[in-house]
């Protein structure tokens, strides 16, 4: 049997709890938890901690928050630790000083099947490119972010209407059922690292950071395309209109839809005013089923057509 390894895991949010979890449960050792510093947040500004601070604290892990990663108590504090390994999910780049520390390296899990997706978004990107399919690559940390060697994957489906917190979610599980394969290969001399360079094609897509103007939709695009726009930004950050009225125009969120036969103009609605939403496209048109007006709580189409009237002139831009 393999020798338990010493682990440092670094993460923040809930995607990274289950990797924790994962890991905790384990016969490898958590040494140390590194993750973000407290914040304010919401109306009250209350302090907030991050999903892995609450595990750690609620399962009495060693933590560490620093506000920056080459500070030198920091630093002294990892070596104290003296671990194998460390393993991120969802966490800060880390400098070479850190990744470069422990005997065994530093492993990732990203949400993409690297080499395609690297970057901020893979989910959302993989979802708002019609992907068939995703899935989760552990590699080891090098300079340059997501391009270290990988060690294993594992894939999963995108069905027609799969949306991105949907496939978090699933890929939440997965990949932290891979990110504990992982460590026992490491542990047991069997994980083999393969150079992204190997793997990479003229046509690999990346996964840079989305920004507001990403998330507007553009209803000149084919039905096809603003579907798939639509479910790679649900929940969040959400893709967003305007439906203009025949006063003013109101600043509304789209979470899903699904795809429609209606021939419709873009922007064009056709309304029954009691559960059907449909707005059309450059080819074909999409029918909203879950949105939010400006100031309001998200809602069903059904519940949203209860208390808005669509009128005749009514379009979205």
């Amino acid at each position: 049997m393999s020798k338990p390894l010493r682990i440092v895991f670094m993460g923040t949010p809930d995607f990274a709890v289950a990797s924790l979890k994962a890991l905790h449960n384990s016969n490898h050792e958590i040494v140390g938890v590194v993750t973000t510093t407290d914040k304010k947040a919401g109306r009250g500004q209350k302090i907030r901690f991050s999903a892995v601070k609450d595990y750690a604290l609620a399962n009495e892990l060693p933590l560490l928050q620093p506000e920056k990663l080459k500070d030198q108590t920091f630093i002294n504090d990892l070596k104290e630790l003296n671990a194998d390994l460390f393993a991120v999910v969802a966490f800060r780049m880390l400098p070479e000083l850190v990744w470069s520390m422990p005997e065994k390296g530093t492993i990732n899990l990203h949400g993409s099947l690297l080499p395609n997706y690297r970057g901020a978004a893979p989910l959302n990107w993989a979802i708002i490119n019609g992907e068939k399919e995703s899935g989760a690559t552990t590699f080891f940390i090098e300079k340059e972010i997501d391009t270290g060697k990988i060690i294993d994957h594992v894939k999963v489906e995108i069905g027609k209407n799969t949306t991105a917190g949907e496939l978090h979610n699933e890929l939440m599980v997965s990949g932290a059922d891979l990110l504990r394969n992982t460590v026992d290969q490491i542990s047991e001399g069997t994980a083999k690292a393969i150079p992204q360079s190997e793997l990479l094609t003229d046509d690999h897509k990346d996964a840079p950071k989305i920004f507001k103007d990403t998330c507007k939709v553009d209803w000149t695009r084919n039905a096809q395309d603003v579907h798939n726009h639509i479910r790679g930004l649900s929940p969040y950050p959400a893709a967003w209109c305007t439906m203009k009225t025949d006063e003013n125009e109101i600043g509304v969120k789209i979470y899903r839809s699904e795809l429609t036969e209606s021939n419709l103009s873009p922007g064009q609605i056709n309304c029954n005013g009691k559960d059907v939403l449909e707005i059309g496209c450059s080819n074909g048109s999409i029918q909203v089923l879950e949105l939010q007006m400006a100031g309001k709580k998200k809602m069903d189409v059904k519940s949203f057509l209860n208390g808005v009237k669509i009128g005749p002139d009514y379009t979205f831009i």
